[in-house]
């Protein structure tokens, strides 16, 4: 298949090679569960799992022990907020986050609500912020627990986590954030934070495992386990281990570590020119703050559009996407760019660009040049 220039990494990445190259011997002849202890085929599994484990740990700055592996992103948020409610059963309960979370967070926190939590949904200004007066005045004495994203995925815009987790601290609440499109892009640290949601895929790791961070030695609860059968992962996730993809997770982790400097300063330039190039075009708009989000995101408005189709044409040279991927079939406007008070023609009619490794000038170029044929073709 003739595919299009990939400008989608929030979505998803491409497994890097040396990713590859280390699971596979893991689906032959390593092939032992980590469970095994009794011979050599299990304690091979075991040593590669607890070594992606310490990896995974060194890029967020946790210790090995603090990493609970999952099936991803959405399971680990899924535990780490059900979980918590668990722990405060019987209690009132409320919960504090922001209009822009992902679905994962804000389903997961509808389903809490039904079962009798108190949800505050912070609002955020034009450019998706929120503001800390307002979180700190939204606390109330039966607040559990704060969750705030560390960078969004729609936009990348960058949430001040530092303050946040000061706030968290001085009321002795948890803190939770879905770090998924943060980690290995930017540096992401554990300070204050007592759940955080990681994903192999958004790392160039494989699809399909991801990890929950779990605060230890503190005062405050672990969540409760929300899948039971054999106690695996020290109680909190039954269930066999995906030995490949745990250990494919681990190498992504360490390849993210030795080159994010250099590749953070090589995509905000090429980012830089992309939206130097779009939005010389009338009638557009960057959908964000200038200075703190991810130095490989743009989400760029077109006036004068109808979204479907600007998005279908687009997409036949360049692979982009309307917002999340988890939300791309749905034809209503992003729940992100609502929240920031971007009307809905102009929010239908948005394209968020997401750069990558093999990202290069010449896509940049094309990708320009696309985006404004495309344009003037659908504009009267």
């Amino acid at each position: 298949m003739n595919y299009p220039i990939y400008l989608d990494y929030n979505a998803t990445c491409p497994c890097s090679p040396e990713v590859l190259e280390e699971m596979l011997p893991y689906f032959s002849q390593h092939f032992g569960n980590a469970a095994s202890k009794s011979h050599p085929y299990g304690w091979v599994a075991e040593n590669a799992v607890e070594e992606a484990r310490e990896r995974i740990a060194l890029l967020i700055g946790a210790k090995p022990k603090e990493i609970i592996f999952t099936s991803g992103a959405t399971e680990s948020i899924n535990l780490a907020l059900k979980g918590t409610f668990d722990c405060y059963s019987g209690q009132p309960q409320h919960y504090i986050s922001c209009q822009t979370e992902h679905k994962a967070v804000l389903d997961t926190l509808s389903e809490l609500a039904a079962k009798g939590a108190e949800i505050t949904l912070l609002p955020v200004n034009e450019q998706g912020e929120i503001d800390l007066v307002e979180l700190g005045n939204s606390i109330l004495p039966h607040t559990k627990v704060i969750c705030l994203m560390w960078a969004n995925n729609e936009t990348g815009l960058i949430h001040p986590i530092e303050k946040v987790a000061e706030i968290a601290a001085s009321r002795n609440l948890m803190l939770v954030t879905d770090a998924v499109q943060a980690t290995g892009k930017i540096p992401v640290h554990t300070d204050g934070i007592h759940l955080m949601a990681l994903s192999a895929h958004k790392l160039y790791g494989p699809k399909g495992v991801g990890a929950l961070y779990v605060r230890h030695n503190h005062i405050l609860p672990k969540p409760l386990a929300q899948i039971h059968g054999g106690g695996h992962e020290k109680g909190m996730r039954s269930g066999t281990l995906n030995v490949p993809a745990i250990v494919g997770f681990g190498k992504a982790a360490e390849l993210r570590i030795s080159n994010m400097k250099s590749e953070t300063e090589r995509l905000q330039n090429l980012r830089n020119e992309l939206e130097r190039g779009i939005l010389e075009i009338p009638g557009t708009q960057l959908n964000s703050s200038q200075n703190d989000r991810l130095p490989h995101v743009s989400n760029i408005s077109f006036e004068g559009i109808e979204g479907e189709e600007l998005l279908r044409k687009v997409c036949q040279k360049i692979a982009v996407s309307s917002g999340s991927a988890c939300t791309s079939i749905n034809p209503k406007p992003s729940h992100v760019l609502e929240a920031m008070g971007i009307q809905s023609d102009l929010a239908r009619a948005s394209i968020r660009f997401s750069l990558g490794l093999m990202t290069k000038e010449e896509d940049i170029n094309k990708a320009v040049d696309w985006v404004r044929e495309v344009v003037e073709s659908l504009r009267p």
